[in-house]
């Protein structure tokens, strides 16, 4: 089946599990490669999840195999690309890696935060990239959502103050820290509920992962991480 309007793609990419996470129409230095016959795309859309919705999917699918999240990503996205006429792409498996984070830019109101993760209006840090789909087509689109970061109007920076290890600061992200203080009995809190961090970000709160897809999300960080 091709179909070539975005409420029509959108609807088949929520029946598989995922949430369309936006759509653009690619320039040249956007890094986005050519088709397999060579031509360029003409429109990319981004795919994902927000909350608690693609978790849902995922559960009753996954499958006992290494990284089962990519995997099951990979397969889901793969057949709404045979299904839709598309090129899939994803965020994992590289090097090279495609640049999702400047894709995601161009496709919807997401900024960076002070936590480096993507900051989205809705959302807040409650969502994730698991792929794209690249059209030949210039597919018609709305106006761009051009909506600040919400952090420029958080005055209080609940977020940085939040980590027990202070992992978080003007400096950077302290990985070591961060795994170090996980593995400890002092960062189950973090381990099994979330991290304080992210979970002290006013935005978004209602599309807060449940404890069951945290401990996953936690467990897949230090695991990566040796």
């Amino acid at each position: 089946m091709a179909v070539r309007e975005q409420a029509a793609i959108e609807a088949v990419v929520r029946a598989a599990g995922l949430t369309p996470r936006g759509a653009f129409h690619p320039l040249a230095e956007d890094g986005v490669p050519a088709l397999g016959d060579g031509r360029p795309v003409g429109t990319l859309v981004l795919v994902g999840n927000a909350g608690g919705a693609m978790w849902a999917a995922f559960a009753r699918a996954r499958r006992d195999e290494p990284q089962p999240l990519d995997a099951w990503s990979r397969r889901v996205v793969d057949a709404l690309a045979a299904r839709l006429g598309a090129m899939p792409l994803f965020p994992f498996g590289g090097p090279p890696h495609h640049p999702f984070q400047r894709w995601a830019r161009r496709a919807e109101a997401v900024h960076p935060s002070p936590l480096g993760a993507l900051i989205h209006p809705d959302y807040g840090l409650w969502h994730a990239y698991r792929g794209a789909l690249a059209f030949a087509e210039a597919i018609p689109l709305p106006p761009s959502d051009t909506r600040p970061s919400p952090c420029e109007s958080c005055a209080e920076r609940p977020c940085l103050a939040a980590c027990p290890v202070g992992a978080f600061t003007a400096a950077g992200y302290d990985v070591g820290a961060c795994a170090g203080h996980l593995r400890a009995p002092a960062g189950a809190e973090c381990m099994n509920e979330g991290c304080l961090a992210r979970r002290a970000c006013p935005v978004g709160r209602s599309y807060t992962y449940s404890p069951e897809q945290m401990r996953f999300h936690m467990q897949a960080f230090l695991t990566a991480r040796g």
